[in-house]
């Protein structure tokens, strides 16, 4: 019989009923139904009611009702199951949530008290004097946090951060904090940080980011399954889990993992938690087993899992609880209270597990499991090779590499004010402290696997420099330029960006004088696509127009320059008048209306591209700004001012100083400095934001470069030094560059208009249809017209295939007879024997070009 894990607090004995609470009588149970907990705790019910049954021959009655995880449709299930069925008892509510509703409901009848027997976890101190007819049919989550506690002190551990995930109501949430509050008080460690994260947050890559530059190492999990997988996940993309952090899951998560399949649980290796025990080697477990997973299919065959786990045993405990109780003793029912815990250690498609009692201390088995007594222990060590198989050495080194985090730290100063926020950025508000120098140093100090507190400091950088022999600070991570004066007071690291000193200027424009430019508004491909479409219109007006005007008659060659001249005619001129054919006129108006947008489009671009600015330097060398006596801008705090004057030779150099890119951007606008001086990392930073209003110039100068500053002769320079080389040739350097500074968006880009812009087929392509579409259905009328012309003319050919060889040989003929016609007939005017039969050809002719323009024009 599983009575271990019965656990009953409170409850006074202020009411009676006249008999036990389950003989014969109607007993309620409200669950989710569509969750794990809630089918496993309906299932393990039903057999537990059929087992008395069988066993007692009484006929109890189990009424189901399924909340659907939330608290109000569980309210209304119980009122219908105390109103409707008058039912003795009630069972469910696996959330404080649900469990506090029902409770409510029970409080509010006029009759005959049911006992209400929660399935929560959590319940508030003062439940047993609120609602007398309340049972903890379950163990609360004390057991769970004082496991919890007994793993970190065992390690070592004593900063912790909690994330749980918050509801609806607070009581859970402040239930989990207690618990956990006052087992850290009795094992010496401290709740230093909580995050509550939503159930559909999706901002979790950025919760763990703030806690990663805040150094949090440890940390315990009180979600949902759902939630703590997600979460879990996003850790192991940012590369806080494994060695130097601890993910402890309470029993939300961990008490589902009989349910979930091999790929989920692997998602979660790496992860150590706690979960509820139950002892699962008993006659009386494995009988239950057996009639359980049975059901269990039968019922969900869509689940992949049928084995029962602590949801279905406490639902099973529960109506067993029933059975031994009767309401006149409400407030004695006692069971075996749970002090057992598991814990467990996700290793590939499963995990491993020893045990926790309380009082007692870790062991690898539990007495109720085996013939014979349990070793007991209060280190986590002795049991380290049953927890972490094939890794003896686990336990100690992720203890020792945690305590060193958590105890050696050093204090790290930053400049509050920096050069620019892409390499440090203090947040007044939050504390967060983010950019490109922090991100760097945070990746040589997990190298080196120590420990930092960041410290902003709102000076100069000279005086930065001086807080580390000051004993104030231990380290400086900062934008801070490496130089021999201040090699006096510190050692730096070797330097991790680029060195050197460089101007910019504002830019200029000049006119552009290319002899082509006028070619470049279109593409080359646009160009030939003009052309022939052009040629193409040409050749249709043409043929169609070429039987009613003799000057398009002529040699071949002549009838070729006809064809051209038409061809580009058209692109500036409709000549309607000239024109005796609808087709040709369709065609041409259609294609004068594609040519006045295409031209027009011409003229634009080209006007455009003659007025485009073409940028120079306003100031080409540091000999031309030093005879200017201009006023130069620089870094606030830096060293730039002294540089300019003992290095460059400014005499009277008039200098003004600023701090961000914005102001650098609009003094050089304004005409109030003529030049800026930036060092190259800086440099970078403003001219990807104002990549087309200014322009580096001149030569560059060689400085230090960044670098890291650490107290003279610090014992691990060349532990950090061979950090920061690691970082480097690794690429991550090269992708925290790319992350913070080359992918600034550049927000003049606007300001100036693209040279190599032109203007390709792809913006015309439905005019180049439209017209070339017109001019050949008025080709292929015009042929149609000319078939039915010569299918009149000779009846014989009464073939499609014979018309179209008639016709073809008509077009030919009237070609040759076109053009030997025109040269006869200039011959005649000066000649007084003409040809007869030329004469005859002429008339014949005539004849024709009057039938075929009448027939063209209808």
């Amino acid at each position: 019989m599983l009575k271990t894990l019965f656990c009953l607090a409170f409850l006074s004995s202020c009411f009676l009923l006249q008999a036990k609470v389950i003989d014969g009588t109607s007993i309620g149970a409200i669950f989710d139904q569509t969750s794990r907990p809630g089918k496993e705790a309906k299932v393990a019910i039903e057999i537990a009611i059929q087992d008395f049954n069988i066993k007692t021959n009484q006929t109890s009655v189990l009424y189901l009702q399924n909340s659907r995880n939330k608290p109000g449709q569980a309210a209304i299930a119980a009122k219908q199951l105390i109103d409707e069925h008058k039912v003795k008892a009630i069972l469910g509510g696996h959330t404080w949530e649900e469990a506090s509703a029902i409770a409510e409901v029970i409080s509010d009848c006029n009759h005959d008290f049911p006992v209400f027997l929660s399935l929560a976890g959590t319940a508030p101190p003062q439940v047993p004097h609120q609602w007398p007819y309340f049972v903890q049919a379950v163990p609360t989550e004390s057991t769970q946090m004082k496991a919890v506690a007994a793993v970190l002190q065992s390690l070592g551990m004593r900063k912790v951060t909690l994330i749980y995930e918050t509801l609806p109501l607070a009581s859970s949430s402040a239930s989990v904090i207690s618990h956990l509050s006052q087992a850290f008080r009795q094992t010496g460690s401290e709740l230093i940080h909580i995050l509550p994260l939503a159930s559909g947050s999706s901002f979790l890559d950025e919760e763990l980011d703030v806690l990663k530059r805040q150094q949090r190492k440890v940390f315990v999990i009180h979600t949902s399954m759902e939630l703590g997988i997600r979460l879990f996940q996003t850790a192991k993309k940012m590369e806080m889990t494994g060695d130097g952090y601890l993910w402890i899951a309470t029993n939300g998560i961990t008490d589902l993992f009989h349910s979930i399949n091999s790929t989920m649980l692997t998602s979660l290796k790496g992860m150590v938690g706690v979960k509820s025990y139950f002892p699962e080697n008993t006659p009386e477990f494995q009988d239950f087993r057996k009639k359980f997973r049975h059901k269990f299919r039968s019922d969900y065959p869509e689940e992949e899992k049928d084995e029962p786990g602590i949801f279905a045993v406490q639902g099973y405990n529960a109506v067993e609880l029933l059975q031994k109780n009767s309401p006149e003793n409400l407030g004695q029912w006692r069971s075996i209270p749970a002090t057992t815990v598991e814990i467990v250690n996700v290793i590939g498609k499963g995990y491993h597990s020893v045990y926790w009692t309380e009082g007692s201390g870790f062991s690898e088995t539990i007495e109720e499991d085996i013939n014979g007594a349990t070793t007991y222990t209060h280190s986590i060590d002795n049991v380290g090779q049953a927890l972490w198989p094939g890794q003896p050495w686990y336990a100690n080194s992720r203890r020792r590499n945690l305590a060193e985090s958590s105890e050696n730290r050093i204090r790290v100063g930053v400049p509050g004010r920096s050069l620019f926020n892409q390499f440090v950025k203090v947040d007044v508000n939050t504390g967060d402290i983010t950019g490109f120098v922090v991100s760097v140093f945070e990746e040589v100090m997990r190298n080196m696997n120590q420990s930092f507190d960041y410290i902003p400091f709102y000076g100069s950088y000279d005086q930065l420099i001086q807080q580390i022999p000051n004993k104030n600070f231990d380290a400086i991570a900062g934008d801070v330029t490496i130089l021999s004066d201040r090699h006096e007071f510190v050692d730096f690291t070797q330097p991790y960006t680029e060195s050197g000193l460089e101007m910019i200027v504002p830019v200029r424009s000049r006119l552009s004088n290319q002899a082509w430019l006028f070619l470049k508004p279109f593409t080359p491909t646009m160009w030939w696509l003009i052309a022939g479409i052009t040629l193409y219109n040409g050749f249709i007006i043409w043929l169609i127009e070429k039987n009613h005007v003799k000057d398009l008659r002529g040699s071949v060659i002549n009838q070729v320059g006809v064809i051209l001249w038409l061809s580009f005619s058209t692109l500036f001129t409709l000549r309607g008048d000239k024109l005796h054919s609808n087709l040709s006129r369709m065609a041409a108006v259609v294609w004068l209306f594609v040519a006045l947008i295409i031209t027009q489009s011409y003229t634009a671009s080209l006007a455009s591209m003659l007025t485009a600015q073409r940028l120079e330097p306003t100031i080409s060398s540091v000999e031309m700004l030093r005879n200017m006596n201009a006023t130069v801008g620089y870094c606030n705090g830096s060293f730039v001012d002294r540089y300019l004057t003992g290095v460059l030779g400014f005499p009277n150099v008039k200098t003004n100083s600023y701090n961000s890119t914005h102001q650098y951007a609009e003094a050089l606008n304004s005409g109030e400095i003529a030049a800026i001086f930036l060092e190259v990392p800086a440099t970078k930073v403003f001219l990807a934001q104002y990549c087309r209003s200014f322009i580096r110039t001149g030569e560059t100068f060689k400085v230090g470069g960044f670098g890291f500053a650490f107290p003279k002769e610090y014992d691990r320079l060349s532990e950090a030094n061979e950090a920061l080389m690691n970082v480097a040739e690794s690429g991550r350097l090269k992708e925290l560059e790319e992350v913070h500074i080359i992918s600034e968006k550049c927000i003049d880009e606007d300001s100036a208009p693209n040279e190599e812009d032109s203007l390709s087929a792809s913006s015309f392509w439905v005019l180049f249809v439209l017209t070339v579409g017109v001019s050949t259905v008025a080709l292929v009328i015009y042929i149609i017209v000319r078939i039915k012309e010569v299918k009149k003319s000779d009846e014989e050919n009464k073939g499609f295939l014979e018309l179209i060889s008639a016709f073809m040989k008509d077009l030919k003929r009237k070609m040759k007879r076109s053009s030997s016609i025109v040269v006869n007939v200039e011959s005649g005017r000066h000649a007084s024997h003409g040809d007869r039969s030329t004469q005859d050809d002429i008339d014949d002719l005539q004849e024709t070009d009057d039938d075929i323009y009448y027939e063209v024009r209808i």
